[in-house]
């Protein structure tokens, strides 16, 4: 009885609720009780989401609320909510807003002062990196640029963190950008995790040198987690003693700018090392 009084006094806001990635039986008692007692839901996909509302015997009204229609439902949206009612967000498949549409949403309920809780649950990006192996901290790149010129800027920075790197990509696309891969990521290991939590879950353990030989299906979405980069201090270390005299010496009458772009222009150096060696001497 006392369990069932906190669960009716429910607030009104936004509820943002994680569903299922493949497996219903993730989905939270929690997200089960707040689907069964809000106002409305809002999915990307009704048919999708009928599904899983169907088999928890959910009856409950839906609005299609997705990328291509966004903008123009935020504002009634706001509007029930400022009505004090209990709206929940769900998205086909995790958790809501993470490389799916409803950030607009939440800006507008952060703007309005409406409140906003989480009803956490499955989320690939935990998923993949938590049986990874490799560092938990992470960047999470979302799905990957179309554009080739975007697509290289992002695996460019990407590859010059310490941290691991976790992407969505289809598999199409990723046999694409294998070559790119190897350029950017050499020597490093990748998990590439297909269907989690589904029946045919498949995890591939590959090192990004022979990606050429990634056998993978074409159905659906993959996650691909590559390992942190353990190289990167090792590298900033590689001022030879005759580069740092010449720093020392352009500094006298240059900017650490200048002395970067000079040094850089002239050698293969990565241009953090250079610029670490020019702080260090402007400090002493």
């Amino acid at each position: 009885m006392h369990h069932d009084k906190i669960l009716n006094k429910l607030k009104p806001g936004l509820y943002c609720v994680a569903t299922p990635i493949g497996n219903l039986g993730d989905i939270t008692l929690r997200a089960l009780e707040v689907l069964k007692k809000c106002d409305l839901i809002l999915c990307e996909d009704t048919r999708v989401s009928k599904k899983l509302l169907n088999h928890f015997k959910i009856k409950k009204q839906l609005i299609s609320y997705h990328k291509f229609n966004e903008r123009e439902k935020v504002e009634e949206i706001i509007k029930s909510l400022a009505q004090k009612k209990i709206i929940c967000l769900i998205s086909d498949a995790g958790t809501p807003t993470i490389s799916d549409p409803g950030r607009l949403l939440i800006q507008e309920c952060v703007n309005n002062s409406i409140d906003i809780f989480p009803i956490p649950g499955p989320s690939s990006v935990g998923a993949g990196i938590s049986i990874s192996g490799f560092s938990d901290r992470y960047l999470f790149l979302g799905f990957l640029p179309e554009k080739k010129k975007n697509l290289y800027n992002t695996l460019e920075k990407a590859s010059n963190h310490g941290c691991t790197v976790i992407f969505f990509i289809s598999p199409n696309k990723l046999y694409k950008i294998i070559s790119d891969l190897k350029i950017y990521f050499p020597k490093r290991e990748i998990l590439i995790c297909r269907e989690i939590t589904k029946f045919h879950e498949e995890y591939i353990r590959i090192s990004s040198d022979n990606l050429d030989d990634l056998i993978i299906s074409k159905k659906g979405e993959v996650t691909v987690i590559i390992s942190e980069n353990k190289n990167i201090q090792k590298k900033l270390i590689e001022l030879k003693e005759s580069d740092k005299k010449k720093i020392k010496k352009l500094l006298k009458t240059k900017t650490v700018k200048n002395v970067v772009e000079i040094i850089c222009s002239e050698k293969k150096i990565q241009k953090k090392a250079v610029y670490s060696f020019c702080l260090e001497v402007k400090n002493d």
